[in-house]
């Protein structure tokens, strides 16, 4: 694995003031959902819109992998600097501020999973999520390389069981970045903290649809609520509660997305016992009502099969 090398304070990137907000996207200055099963780009696609630098942002619901196929540059994880070169792999966690420069004519992949993908595909015990939780660079091999190819080949072309193909796919590629990384990352210098945020997800991956309130979480955990919040805060940008709003949402997103249930069905599958109040809260949360967010989903599926659908990174 690459070391970081520096600190972001000690560098020469261009900063953003540390009194201005971080700012967090879904795509790289897009705050739209994502149309697709998956998002695929080349890393010169859009870096020579941007001169080849991409300020420190986060995504709110988006998992993000890299691979660089030649040149490089520096990545900016989690305040961290990290070089960039030939055949590395980047993971960059939901969450996680991120930034990178890339050296002109760089040249590689970018695959980009939405956090309802992220669920089917990882199952808790086997453990990837705790490994893929870390922001970092690792090596990347001609095995990762080769799926990548695949799932860019697969994204453009519009053949029958294209999203199934897709799915599993990239659900290979994350299974071989987590394997990489766990045979090289050492224990994170925060280990305890990360140990309590890790718990913190597997309770609410467990209650959620109890509808827990941060009291409940902080006392299952011995800690208080406003430790809870500062936690998740340091490790997501979030407060607590905030990401228990975003679980819920999460699974009705993925209920409209890849169900034909009823609202309705969904709001009391989800423990609402009014669906006028789900549909309240998921619009106020997405900016959409369910129907309309169901709507936009499956066009924007089509969208992006006939190629019409641009994004950035």
């Amino acid at each position: 694995m690459d070391s970081p090398v520096i600190v972001l304070h000690n560098s020469n990137m261009r900063q953003t003031s540390p009194n201005r907000t971080i700012q967090t996207f879904n795509l790289f200055g897009d705050a739209s959902d994502l149309p697709d099963v998956v998002h695929c780009e080349t890393i010169a696609e859009r870096s020579v819109l941007h001169e080849w630098e991409f300020s420190p942002h986060r995504h709110a619901r988006l998992h993000q992998i890299l691979l660089i196929e030649s040149g490089g540059g520096r990545a900016t994880l989690e305040g961290q600097i990290h070089p960039l070169r030939s055949m590395r792999i980047v993971n960059v966690p939901i969450g996680h501020v991120h930034g990178f420069t890339f050296k002109p004519g760089t040249q590689g992949w970018v695959v980009t999973v939405a956090a309802e993908m992220l669920d089917e595909v990882l199952t808790p015990a086997e453990g990837l999520r705790r490994v893929l939780a870390h922001s970092t660079v690792a090596r990347a091999t001609p095995q990762m390389r080769r799926v990548m190819q695949h799932i860019f080949a697969e994204f453009a072309g519009r053949h029958f069981a294209r999203a199934h193909l897709l799915r599993a796919s990239t659900a290979t590629l994350i299974g071989l970045v987590a394997r990489e990384m766990a045979g090289e990352t050492p224990a994170p210098a925060g280990a305890v903290k990360a140990d309590l945020f890790h718990r913190f997800e597997a309770l609410l991956e467990q209650h959620f649809l109890e509808h827990w309130t941060v009291a409940h979480y902080a006392d299952a955990l011995s800690v208080t609520p406003t430790h809870l919040s500062r936690l998740t805060r340091s490790a997501t940008g979030h407060g607590a509660s905030q990401l228990i709003l975003d679980r819920i949402i999460r699974e009705a997103r993925r209920n409209l997305v890849y169900t034909n249930l009823p609202v309705s069905t969904i709001a009391y599958a989800l423990g609402f016992n009014d669906p006028a109040y789900f549909s309240r809260l998921f619009s106020g949360a997405t900016g959409r009502s369910p129907r309309s967010f169901r709507d936009r989903s499956q066009q924007g599926g089509l969208a992006a099969l006939s190629g019409k659908v641009r994004a950035r990174l």
